[in-house]
């Protein structure tokens, strides 16, 4: 496993759609432990391939420390539910800056698995909010996007001043 440089906000390549992953390979599962390896270290609890400049649908998330890794090929949530909740979200490319987002609070999605497998899956809690997060990462949509302009302009204004 290696560590993958992150790509750090305002970079481009986090405002751009991924693509479909096609080929279901080695290439495959090395990115995905590459990414779980990068998400360990930065510290975080999900990470997209386009964190790491990498313009592919695949993403990694781990709640609950070793043993509880999840991976998602091409994932896409299919429903929302109507009622919403509130969670503390960040992002390993913008570190040091949090704020709360509303979501739906439950969703369905579908995804592949490494092996090219069909999937579904339901999720609520910080699972739900954690897929939304990085598929939103996936589809060109940075977390920030999900404040008010207010909200944004503060949290841009604070980063600038962390980076330096």
């Amino acid at each position: 496993m290696a560590l993958l440089p992150i790509v750090r906000y305002p970079d481009l390549r986090l405002r751009q759609p991924c693509k479909a992953i096609e080929t279901f390979d080695t290439r495959l599962a090395g990115l995905a432990d590459d990414l779980a390896a990068t998400m360990r270290a930065a510290p975080g609890i999900g990470i997209t391939a386009a964190h790491v400049g990498i313009l592919e649908r695949l993403t990694v998330i781990e709640l609950d420390g070793p043993g509880s890794l999840r991976i998602y090929v091409n994932p896409v949530i299919e429903w929302f539910s109507p009622e919403m909740q509130r969670h503390t979200e960040g992002s390993v490319s913008m570190p040091g800056v949090t704020d709360e987002v509303e979501r739906p609070a439950r969703i369905r999605l579908r995804y592949q698995d490494l092996s090219d497998a069909p999937q579904t899956e339901e999720a609520d809690g910080l699972l739900s909010v954690c897929l939304q997060h990085e598929i939103d990462q996936l589809d060109g949509i940075f977390w920030i996007d999900r404040l008010s302009r207010l909200k944004r302009e503060r949290i841009i204004k604070k980063y600038g001043k962390i980076r330096g």
